[in-house]
């Protein structure tokens, strides 16, 4: 089998990856996607030969268009597009939640600062403020009172780039400090951590601490759904436990595992590796 991996940036979880790959005696394609031109009716001749690729991106936006391209030429692509668009934009991932009748933070959407400010004090305090393009944690905000609301406001609209003028508002939850980390293969989930942290957000590139957890039945229903919701794939699906069960408040569709892969007994990689030799072993049989 011949593995294509869609690169910016080699890190951990990536040499991760490819360590499993070349144990297994799989050929290996490494494709820097910042070298890459994607015409409309021809590949690239880097990925001559590649059995499926495998989107490692960093930036988002190669990452969406990169694989509709790699879509569009016939190539096996993990994950799907479809998948990667609705996952990229933090709206269309709680929408497609709520579709999929799975239990998500309220949010609302507005796109001016006043009618973001009227979503706001509706919300209370506190409230949560967060881009509707980003990871890590990043530009996300709990805002406590109506001056913070004003600042923060004025700052996105003041921003320039026409995401900052999506004002993506959501009810703060009180998560007791942990929300949990689950990684799945269209659904089946591989391992699962919970990140703790004196911090509100619980990200472990912000340096919250991790530590493996057992889901129960309730979380396996939902994360299967919540696969199912946005397509499925190779997912990290974020839950948070309330007083009244869980809730999921992202799935991620381009998902580290290095910090999982240290916190459990599972060996992600390999697990990971066995799915993809399933999903290539389907595309030539189908």
């Amino acid at each position: 089998m011949n593995i294509g991996i869609l690169y910016s940036r080699i890190r951990k979880d990536e040499k991760l990856l490819l360590s499993e790959l070349r144990e297994r005696d799989h050929d290996v394609t490494k494709i820097d996607v910042r070298k890459q031109q994607f015409s409309l009716d021809e590949a690239p001749p880097d990925f001559e030969g590649v059995d499926v690729v495998v989107d490692r991106c960093l930036a988002t936006s190669r990452s969406v268009y990169a694989t509709r391209f790699i879509e569009s030429y016939d190539i096996p692509v993990v994950n799907h597009p479809d998948t990667a668009e609705v996952c990229a934009d933090k709206a269309k991932n709680s929408l497609a939640l709520v579709e999929g009748a799975v239990p998500t933070p309220e949010t609302t959407v507005a796109f001016t600062k006043d009618a973001a400010l009227e979503a706001i004090e509706d919300f209370g305090y506190p409230c949560v403020i967060k881009p509707v393009v980003g990871s890590w944690g990043r530009l996300m905000a709990k805002i406590d009172n109506r001056n913070a609301a004003e600042a923060i406001l004025e700052h996105k609209e003041t921003l320039g780039h026409y995401e900052h003028k999506v004002f993506y508002v959501q009810e703060y939850v009180e998560k007791g400090g942990e929300d949990i980390r689950v990684l799945a293969t269209d659904g089946e989930p591989v391992a699962a951590m919970v990140r703790s942290s004196d911090h509100w957000i619980t990200n472990a590139a912000k340096g919250a601490e991790t530590d493996a957890f057992g889901l129960d039945d309730e979380a396996l229903d939902l994360v299967e759904r919540a696969s199912d919701a946005v397509g499925g794939g190779l997912l990290g699906i974020d839950l948070m436990g309330t007083e009244d069960g869980y809730t999921v408040h992202e799935v991620n569709h381009n998902v580290e595992f290095k910090a999982l892969n240290d916190a459990t007994d599972v060996d992600v990689p390999a697990t990971v590796v066995d799915w993809l030799e399933t999903k290539v072993e389907q595309e030539v049989t189908a």
